[in-house]
């Protein structure tokens, strides 16, 4: 399709028709026709063209104004009326809808069959795809009617003009896009990892691999209930590994700790105070107490009974001493 506004020299057959389409009923009368057929010509020289001094551009100027004449209407009105009646639906393929347009009117004006007018009627229903797609995406919300445009590859000039934004806007859409298809191609590897696995299973491997909820919809073709299902055992597991989780955590402080104080051996309890006692000869700050002892892989009620009833110290000494 077309999707730039660029423009080139227009066909001398379009330029008569555009001129025809336009002539009104007594133009076409017997005692105005030459006069209207000649300044049709005239308009036509002085718009680039050689028209009046053209023997064969004269006569074909002749036989459009006689067909016109003839038919009660014009080549270019009827085929703009057909162009009207068009819908998106109808343009997805413009060659196809040009085919059926030259069918549909082609008895009525068997000329327009001529092979060197096709390109230019194919460009017309081009632009009249574009101008409903232009249409359909000033109706559509936020970044949506730009999406649509981009996505039929209309030209980033077009789309700033049509829909009144900068090009910088259209960069940062065109950006979006590039990373969700991007992500797009990345979830359908991950699906390929996964092709012989249950819907379940394919689900949560790409919850796994952080795909987005409405993606996996979307790309897994599966339906709301296995999405549920899939975050309902993952939650599960996830509270079980919590759980562990906590509980190795406890273990690891309690192993840090080290045993409580009546599950201290006596010859330990000896080496553990002398220790300490060095210790707080090197520094009396608690904080520096408590990093030095832990250290030294003392046990922190003992630790505690030190920087806080340090005489009791002299207590567990002479009882493990016996």
């Amino acid at each position: 399709m077309t999707t730039n506004d660029t423009t080139k020299v227009k066909p001398l057959w379009l330029s008569m028709e555009e001129n025809i389409s336009i002539l009104a009923p007594q133009d076409l009368t017997k005692e105005n026709l030459e006069a209207s057929i000649q300044r049709i010509a005239g308009e036509l020289d002085n718009a680039g063209y050689n028209v009046s001094r053209h023997g064969n551009n004269l006569f074909d100027l002749r036989m459009a104004v006689d067909r016109a004449l003839n038919v009660g209407s014009s080549l270019l009105k009827d085929f703009n009326t057909a162009l009207a009646s068009l819908t998106l639906d109808d343009v997805s393929d413009p060659y196809s809808a040009t085919t059926r347009l030259l069918d549909d009117i082609r008895t009525t004006w068997p000329e327009i069959m001529k092979s060197e007018r096709r390109a230019d009627l194919i460009a017309m229903v081009e632009k009249t795809k574009l101008n409903l797609l232009i249409a359909k995406a000033k109706g559509l919300a936020g970044d949506d009617g730009i999406r649509l445009l981009i996505n039929e590859k209309v030209d980033f000039q077009v789309i700033t003009k049509a829909m009144e934004i900068t090009e910088e806007k259209v960069d940062a859409v065109n950006e979006q896009i590039k990373k969700e298809r991007a992500e797009r191609t990345r979830v359908a590897t991950l699906l390929e990892a996964v092709a012989d696995k249950s819907d379940l299973e394919k689900v949560r491997h790409l919850f796994d691999n952080d795909v987005s909820e409405a993606l996996v919809l979307e790309m897994a073709k599966v339906d709301q209930g296995t999405i549920d299902a899939a975050k309902k055992a993952m939650e599960e597991e996830l509270k079980e590994k919590q759980r562990l989780a906590e509980e190795e955590a406890v273990r690891k402080k309690a192993e840090a700790e080290g045993p409580a104080l009546e599950n201290i051996k006596p010859e330990e309890m000896l080496d553990h105070i002398e220790a300490i006692r060095e210790i707080m000869e090197f520094s009396e700050e608690e904080k520096e107490i408590r990093v030095m002892c832990e250290q030294s892989a003392i046990p922190k009620a003992l630790v505690d009974i030190a920087v806080s009833e340090p005489e009791k110290l002299d207590e567990l000494e002479k009882k493990a001493e016996g």
